[in-house]
């Protein structure tokens, strides 16, 4: 740059005419035409598209194509054709582009993409994939002419990031030295080869497979099973090591001999395009390796796309000028581009095999059912028959019991009035008496006011004499005035003692009696706003996809909770933690459960939950769960342990205290829907914890969690169905961090069955959380078995179709497409993913 500053460019570009001038001196120039002409400023996706987008274009209809590189070293060769764009996305050349264009217009399932990475050095043919390959043969069909190197390495491709990975890897492999014109020199030409072999499907109207009935009479016509067309095509990349002169790159030892080889190959390369351009009769394509591997990029059958790139320096105005002429002769040469298209016969044959095996298959299915039902129709007649003859006999017996009760019943009836009309009369003697005895008794109740007085009489007088014996025990017998003092002095003290206690006494049951009330209040308004929240809950859970107004708390309901909010607040300042954990303890069944109600209550506030647990409220909830057989109090309590469980910290000191055993316990003891969704809850908050996977499946939690299906209220199974997915979430984050290896606990609990036939759910809750589970337990490999041999791969291609949500639906998408096992299953089952 320094020794050109004072010159000027010997090449002036005219990119809106697509075309160059060529100085010679200051006063001439030589102008030539290009198809386009692209500047030192064009970005690498516009040379792409100009470029290279039409030739992959070409094969992926089913033609070969080459895109090359020819110029000077130092040009910009490599950077054009094979810069991964690592640093900067926008740096990509047109390899990485290229495979981007195919891999996302071809089909996992039925499409094949494969890539060899050569490089001709010094004469030689050697895989860059495999360094221990430094002497490919080249190999040309006699029949076709066709050119190909069948012992390098065929690497088949599956997405984007293996290619450059792959690109990587030859890249380190190629040769390149230091000269004075380029400090990373190209030794070699690099020649990336893509073979894409695409299937056709056939379109209506297209051949059809004739196949004759099994009579041999008139032909049917196989509407669905037809031969697949395939197309092979290949693309190749040709990155050509510059040209140069000995004398400006300073080369010597051994790079002076790569240079030399490098300067006959192009030398061959040229002779080859000046013979096509002059439509000379002979060709000498066998002077080169190159030119043998490039037979059909020019003048074959291939769409060629040649890209030149030149210096602007005037010291090198001659290797310009060569390059320049080159391209032009090049634009003469012509191609005929060829379709390379055939019937896959062989994967017809497959599909009619497999075709033939499940019509077998389904016809013994369908005879066997059929004999089946017929075993089955002649057993239920034969059984009709029995119970027939055993109705006629029964019927015969209880006719003939019903003539003996009525017999009896007539009998009974005869004694019945005779007994009836004995009872008339023994009625009318009794009235007498009654009369007899009413007289008397009236002759009786004189004498009785009688002795009512006489005994009033005698309880005053013995009321006048207890007042005497009072009075006279009231007169203590005279002391010594010292003794008496002292007395008197001991009962004044005393008395003062027994009404401060009556008082303090009086105070307590005052302070018991009000919290109480308080107490009452408080679960009463607490059960209530449960009630409005269940209501709610349960309202979204059954009305799925209705307008969100309905889903939502009306205002008067908002200010109930907020309200009974407000109300819990005043009353644990008031009467303080401590005395409502006190009472969790008391004999009284109802001061527990309403003091339980209110400790639920606060455990459902954050800022409550820590001082809660610093004043043991956690222990005596447990032990509410251990102890007491009321319903309400362990509904309840699940329900508080559930609140606190949302916490990290209260997770680990549940677990400590063995509170998954208690609630694994009271799990298998209830039978109320309520109390198993609030200890479903609780274990569903627990499952989240990565920490504690391994000791709550030890100590029973997923057991606990799968015996609760038993209930089929949705409410249960939606918590349950959140606490399956929460724990493979966590097994999922720990398989991709790498501490956690093995299939699934969950699996080994025998889950997997119970979230298949789930996994469709009508409840929308339920269905979300099984398909995030499903969706956790296949991102591991190793499941990938037993989610194929358990049916859960349908389910996964369902959700990544049907799913209302997209972040599962694409999660299931990636899913699928990362499993080779899975990947390999929907092969063989010939489904397009």
């Amino acid at each position: 740059m320094v020794a050109d500053m004072d010159f000027a460019d010997c090449v002036e570009l005219q990119p809106e005419l697509k075309r160059l001038k060529l100085r010679k001196n200051n006063w001439d120039c030589e102008t030539y035409q290009f198809d386009e002409i692209l500047t030192e400023t064009a970005s690498q996706k516009r040379v792409y598209e100009v470029v290279a987008k039409p030739v992959v274009e070409s094969v992926l209809e089913g033609y070969n194509g080459t895109v090359m590189a020819y110029g000077q070293t130092g040009t910009g060769k490599t950077f054009t054709l094979g810069r991964l764009g690592e640093e900067d996305t926008a740096d990509r050349g047109i390899m990485v582009r290229a495979m981007e264009d195919i891999l996302a217009n071809v089909s996992s399932v039925d499409d094949t993409v494969t890539v060899s990475y050569l490089q001709l050095y010094m004469e030689t043919v050697q895989d860059l994939l495999a360094p221990e390959k430094d002497n490919i043969a080249i190999v040309e069909d006699p029949k076709t002419g066709d050119v190909s190197v069948p012992s390098a390495t065929h690497v088949e491709l599956q997405d984007q990031r293996s290619f450059v990975r792959l690109l990587q890897a030859g890249e380190a492999n190629r040769f390149a030295a230091n000269t004075k014109l380029n400090t990373e020199s190209s030794r070699s030409h690099a020649i990336l080869l893509v073979n894409v072999r695409k299937v056709v499907k056939p379109k209506t109207g297209d051949r059809e497979l004739i196949v004759l009935n099994e009579n041999g009479g008139s032909p049917q016509v196989g509407k669905n099973i037809r031969a697949p067309t395939v197309r092979k095509s290949k693309l190749l990349i040709v990155d050509l090591a510059g040209s140069e002169r000995v004398d400006k790159s300073g080369s010597e030892g051994h790079t002076l001999e790569e240079a030399k080889s490098i300067n006959l190959s192009l030398t061959a390369l040229g002779k080859c395009i000046n013979a096509l351009a002059e439509n000379s009769p002979h060709v000498p394509i066998r002077d080169s390796k190159l030119t043998r591997m490039l037979r059909d990029s020019f003048g074959g059958t291939a769409r060629t796309s040649l890209i030149v790139t030149i210096g602007p320096s005037p010291r090198h105005r001659g290797e310009t000028a060569s390059t320049i002429m080159f391209g032009q002769r090049a634009m003469k040469v012509e191609n005929m581009v060829k379709l390379k298209e055939e019937f896959d016969y062989k994967s017809l044959c497959r599909r009619l095999e497999t075709e033939l095996d499940r019509l077998v298959a389904e016809n013994e299915r369908q005879v066997k059912a059929r004999q089946d039902e017929e075993e089955e129709n002649e057993r239920k007649l034969e059984d009709t028959r029995e119970c027939a003859a055993e109705a006629e006999s029964k019927l015969a017996a209880a006719m003939e019991s019903i003539e003996a009760e009525r017999k009896k019943f007539q009998q009974d009836l005869a004694e019945a009035h005779q007994n009836l009309e004995k009872a008339e009369k023994e009625l009318k003697n009794i009235s007498q008496d009654y009369q007899h005895e009413k007289k008397e008794s009236l002759e009786q109740g004189n004498e009785v006011l009688e002795l009512k007085l006489l005994l009033e009489k005698e309880t005053q007088l013995r009321e006048e004499l207890e007042q005497e014996i009072q009075t006279l025990k009231s007169q203590p017998p005279k002391l010594p005035n010292g003794i008496e003092a002292k007395h008197n002095e001991e009962l004044l003290a005393l008395r003062r003692r027994l009404d401060e206690e009556l008082k303090h006494r009086e105070r307590l049951e005052e302070e018991v009696r009000t919290l109480r009330e308080q107490l009452t209040v408080l679960s009463d308004e607490g059960e209530e706003s449960r009630k409005i929240i269940d209501k709610v809950g349960s309202g979204r859970s059954s009305e799925g996809s209705q307008s969100p107004s309905v889903h939502k708390p009306t205002s008067h309901m908002r200010d109930t909770i907020n309200g009974q909010r407000a109300t819990i607040a005043k009353l644990f300042e008031q009467v303080g933690l401590q005395k409502i954990l006190s009472l969790l303890e008391s004999e009284d069944v109802d001061v527990r459960v309403h003091a339980v109600k209110v400790v639920a209550n606060l455990a459902a506030e954050e800022a409550n939950q820590e001082k809660i647990v610093e004043a043991g409220g956690l222990g005596s909830l447990l032990m509410l769960l251990q102890s007491s057989e009321d319903e309400t109090i362990r509904r309840v309590a699940a329900g508080a342990v559930a609140n606190l469980a949302m916490n990290e910290t209260n997770q680990e000191l549940i677990m400590a205290q063995g509170g998954i055993g208690l609630l694994a316990r009271t799990a298998d003891d209830a039978e109320d829907p309520q109390t198993l969704r609030m200890v479903a809850g609780a274990i569903a908050n627990l499952c989240g914890n990565d920490k504690l996977q391994i000791k709550l499946r030890e100590e029973g939690g997923i057991r606990a969690l799968l015996g609760m299906v038993r209930s089929r209220h949705p409410d249960v199974l939606a918590q349950v169905a959140r606490g399956i997915a929460n724990f493979a979430k966590c097994e999922s984050r720990g398989a991709a961090q790498g501490y956690k290896t093995g299939r699934s606990l969950l699996i080994d609990d025998g889950a997997l069955p119970w979230i298949v036939a789930n996994a469709n759910n009508d409840a929308s809750p339920i269905r979300r959380h099984i398909e995030l589970a499903l969706c956790h337990l296949a991102q591991h490999e190793v499941n990938a078995k037993d989610l194929v041999a358990g049916g859960a791969l349908w389910e996964l291609v369902r959700i990544s179709r049907e799913c209302s949500r997209e972040d599962i639906r694409n999660l299931a998408q990636r899913t699928l497409n990362a499993s080779n096992t899975f990947q390999t299953e929907l092969k063989r089952l010939q489904l397009v993913y």
